[in-house]
């Protein structure tokens, strides 16, 4: 009976365990191949509409920001990322294929907008590139947000990330 107990009790923690670790591997692969449409859209803006109270691609996603968001897959290489200057709230965010956000930067740190080149973990950068990102994974997403609460705000801000760029080098 002991032996049960304690049987039941390491498979319970085992199992655990490897539900806490795979879990956000697993999340993220879902929203990866939401955002990406089922891998056609790897290395890519993709740029949402303006959002309403049906919106639901991103959790709980403000109705004052315009987001865009691109799935990346280094295998091939680093790419390059840029986001246009904006005159109020932007940031851009990049997030490891276990969900860890490994870097931002926003508008105050980029008043002239945001350029740089990520690379996966231990590979050489580019060497032109003045801004250098490592992934700690081959794969994730980089998010990017603008504040535009109007819709001619958001306009705007669909203007100014219609020439923003994540793609191979």
């Amino acid at each position: 009976m002991k032996r049960a107990i304690a049987l039941a009790v390491v498979v319970a923690v085992v199992s655990h365990v490897a539900v806490i670790m795979a879990a956000p591997h697993v999340l993220m692969r879902g929203a990866m191949k939401r955002i990406s449409r089922d891998d056609t859209g790897i290395n890519m803006w993709r740029h949402a509409p303006r959002v309403s109270e049906e919106s639901r691609r991103v959790v709980r996603p403000s109705p004052d920001l315009a987001y865009s968001a691109c799935v990346y897959d280094l295998s091939s290489g680093p790419i390059r990322v840029t986001a246009s200057a904006w005159d109020d709230y932007m940031s851009v965010s990049a997030f490891a294929a276990n969900s860890d956000n490994f870097f931002v930067i926003n508008d105050r740190q980029a008043p002239q907008g945001v350029d740089f080149v990520l690379v996966l973990e231990g590979e050489e950068p580019p060497a032109d590139a003045a801004m250098v990102v490592a992934s700690p994974s081959t794969t994730g997403i980089i998010l990017q947000r603008r504040i535009a609460p109007t819709e001619e705000r958001f306009a705007l801000a669909d203007a100014a990330r219609k020439n923003d760029i994540c793609a191979p080098i």
